[in-house]
């Protein structure tokens, strides 16, 4: 079908990643990708952002539209806006987690959460047991992302089996190599200095993880038999690294040489070559080694590179290696096995006939890798991207402002037999990304608060919830996991410190609010079990959430004195962070401003008003007013503290992106100190909160849906279309609290009015 028969053509593409001249391997494989896609297809515009490290500079060529520099927040919001501006069709991210600012790079979501192209990534590293802030960062570039590409099938098999990611949205694109024709070494050993020898290499940054070690011992052996052999070790010392310590490990190197009297056997070539250079230098050897230490490496740019020009390869089995030279293409040797080592190269280098054989199934396997196949992969792939081209909602005037009863619809739309699933596709549950226990939590303490008319439906999911919380519970390891796959498998055996403490808080909420007196039994029997290893947690926010879960089992058993002392402890571990933390400007438990704010100050009052401390409700009140200030825009409205915030220590917040969590928090907080105080104040403040999810907020643009759900956050000019579970719980959770708060005001019950509190003074 051509173009004008209805498939859309891709004109520019905005790349994202390092670039030449800085000396990296992302930084060339992103100038090489950009050099092929042109070449398949000369019309295309493909502008470089160039991903700056911080202490740098460099003289990009003109290719080079846009420098980003690390750590500047504000470079990636320009970033964002001059792709815009270009009107790219598609934006293609060479990702590595180093190369971007923030935990595991999470500033690179500043840019692809503001664009209006779809958006394509390709994973330079994919890791099995990635710590939270990468797995946070993988699985968010999958819900921005129309396509995750990797290089090799390893790659797709981690991505499935830790992350839940669909196949469908992966695609496997091996690196791209030169097409050369396969040449005999001898033709270029004269240009280096190595005629008369036969010839093993290496290339690459040096660094320890590199086993140049195991190499190097297994010298003698080899060098007994065949003193012509030379072992050459090109490359430069990583940068890192010799920023560390300069070339103290490269010394190490040639010390260990001449201590195994090989010396003269080893050439070490310090630099950062060329692409023509390097390519005539692995053309002049006769056998390409890898000996590295590490499994877990999903893709080499030379080994490939030595596979496509017809080496003989000789590797230990790291992921891409293991895969790439499967069925006679290279020999695999286990990690730091000298002796193994000097086997199969003997081996080779003895029985030419093999030695030719193996390069010529290498040489075969490199004609389906170049550089003109993998554009034509990218660019079938950019094709494809352009119908997932996000959908943006028009700005309009919020209309009415009349609170929304609190409804089921949204969060049983999300919800199935196993749980509450974490993310959406717009309204539809996202399957790929399973669940979490704590949105699980959340779903369950919402089913406490439901209006009498929804008692039976929410009761019933209650359960489902629970179930979904005790399964989470890992006795043998005092913890709660948190992710869950669709296949109901769970991703790793222990979760968060907030995890455990949401779970901790919603098995206390069900002891206190729940309607079923089986589970009311259920919540206080795993509470028994759980609540003691709470008092090991280091995190503020863990600490306040388990406050709260042992707040509501006194509330209903007040001789629980586990449940006082859980109290009184983080209580008192709040109040001793507030001292540390605090200035003259700066009234707040840490020297930075985060997620799920309003609850710190909302535990001191839990503490102070269940408890009978003054001084605790005193320091409540204090550092809420402090926040709520911060959290009010020059317009008089709610203005969430942004997450382009995190991590700025003492210095105002950044008004974007704005999370709906963060405005239920401060309904909640402020609620409580209205019910507490009686202070006209706090109701305005939780009005004010709550006016936010219906549009009135910096944007204007409403995050309620009509149905009852919510859309996952607010932009600097747009929402976020996506409902997932977070943000529609958190929108119910608000709608029930101020139906509370009115329905006290009028001097109603509902099935959800708390314990009636102590008044302060």
């Amino acid at each position: 079908m051509s173009e004008g028969q209805g498939i859309k053509s891709v004109r520019r593409i905005a790349m994202i990643g390092n670039s030449l001249p800085r000396l990296c391997g992302i930084a060339t494989y992103t100038t090489h990708v950009r050099d092929a896609m042109i070449a398949h297809k000369p019309e295309l515009a493909a502008d470089l952002y160039a991903m700056t490290d911080p202490g740098s500079t460099y003289a990009y060529g003109p290719e080079v539209v846009c420098e980003i520099a690390q750590e500047e927040v504000s470079d990636y919001h320009l970033a964002a806006q001059r792709i815009n501006d270009s009107e790219a069709d598609v934006v293609l991210v060479q990702h590595e987690y180093g190369i971007f600012g923030d935990h595991a790079g999470a500033h690179l979501l500043k840019v692809l959460n503001r664009v209006e192209a779809p958006v394509v990534v390709v994973l330079h590293t994919v890791l099995e047991e990635p710590n939270a802030d990468q797995r946070a960062v993988i699985e968010a570039l999958a819900r921005r992302a129309s396509t995750l590409i990797v290089m090799a099938e390893k790659g797709k098999d981690i991505l499935r089996r830790v992350h839940g990611i669909a196949a469908s949205l992966i695609a496997v694109v091996p690196h791209g190599v030169p097409d050369r024709p396969m040449t005999d070494p001898a033709m270029f050993k004269p240009r280096f200095g190595f005629a008369g020898h036969r010839v093993l290499l290496t290339f690459g940054l040096l660094s320890p993880n590199k086993g140049i070690e195991t190499m190097i011992r297994a010298l003698p052996a080899l060098t007994a038999t065949r003193p012509d052999l030379l072992y050459v070790v090109l490359g430069a010392t990583h940068p890192h690294l010799v920023a560390r310590e300069g070339e103290v490990y490269r010394d190490s190197l040639k010390a260990l040489a001449g201590e195994l009297g090989v010396s003269d056997n080893i050439r070490f070539i310090d630099g950062f070559l060329e692409q023509e250079d390097l390519l005539d230098y692995l053309s002049a050897a006769d056998i390409y080694v890898t000996p590295y230490l590490n499994a877990a490496q999903i893709t080499s740019g030379t080994l490939s590179y030595a596979v496509a020009l017809g080496r003989a390869v000789v590797s230990t089995p790291y992921w891409h290696a293991e895969e790439l030279l499967a069925d006679g293409v290279g020999a695999l040797i286990d990690f730091g096995s000298s002796d193994g080592f000097a086997r199969a190269i003997g081996g080779l280098l003895d029985d030419p006939q093999r030695l030719l054989a193996m390069r010529e199934r290498a040489y075969d396997v490199g004609r389906g890798m170049t550089w003109d196949m993998l554009a034509d992969a990218y660019l079938r792939i950019c094709t494809r991207a352009l119908d997932r081209k996000p959908v943006r909602l028009k700005r309009k005037r919020p209309g009415r402002l009349d609170p929304v009863t609190p409804r089921l619809d949204a969060v049983e739309r999300l919800s199935d037999g196993t749980g509450i699933i974490q993310h959406s596709i717009f309204s539809v549950p996202d399957r790929d990304h399973g669940y979490c226990v704590d949105d699980n939590c959340r779903a369950l303490m919402l089913m406490h608060r439901m209006p009498a008319a929804d008692a039976e439906r929410a009761d019933a999911l209650a359960t489902v919830y629970a179930s979904f919380v005790q399964h989470a519970w890992n006795g043998d390891q005092g913890r709660f996991r948190n992710f869950m796959g669709f296949d109901r498998s769970w991703l790793e055996a222990v979760g968060s410190e907030d995890s455990f403490g949401r779970s901790l808080w919603s098995i206390g909420d069900t002891v206190q609010r729940g309607r079923i007196p089986e589970l009311k039994r259920w919540a206080l029997h795993l509470f028994d079990q759980v609540a003691p290893s709470a008092l090991a947690l280091g995190s503020q926010r863990a600490w306040a959430f388990c406050l709260f879960g042992a707040e509501s089992v006194l509330r209903s058993h007040p001789s629980h004195e586990l449940a006082r002392t859980l109290v009184r402890t983080f209580a008192d571990r709040l109040m001793t962070q507030l001292a540390v933390a605090r200035r003259d400007d700066w009234a707040w438990f840490e020297a930075t401003l985060a997620y799920d704010n309003a609850r710190l100050p909302e535990a001191l009052l839990r503490a102070g008003d269940v408890l009978g401390d003054q001084a605790l409700i005193d320091a409540g009140l204090e550092t809420l007013a402090w926040i709520d200030a911060v959290q009010t825009n020059p317009a008089g409205q709610f203005r969430a503290v942004g997450t382009d915030s995190f991590g700025r220590e003492y210095r105002p917040p950044l008004p974007y992106d704005q999370q709906p969590l963060e405005a239920w928090a401060s309904l909640d907080a402020t609620a409580l100190a209205y019910s507490i105080t009686g202070d006209a104040r706090w109701a305005a403040a939780a009005e004010r909160a709550y006016r936010w999810y219906l549009g009135d907020n910096d944007v204007g643009l409403p995050l309620a849906s009509d149905d009852g759900g919510c859309f996952d956050g607010l932009m600097s000019d747009r929402i976020n279309m996506n409902q997932g579970a977070e943000s529609v719980l958190a929108f119910q959770f608000a709608c029930c609290t101020i139906a509370e708060m009115h329905a006290a005001g009028r001097g109603e019950e509902t099935p959800a009015t708390p314990v009636k509190t102590l008044k302060a003074g």
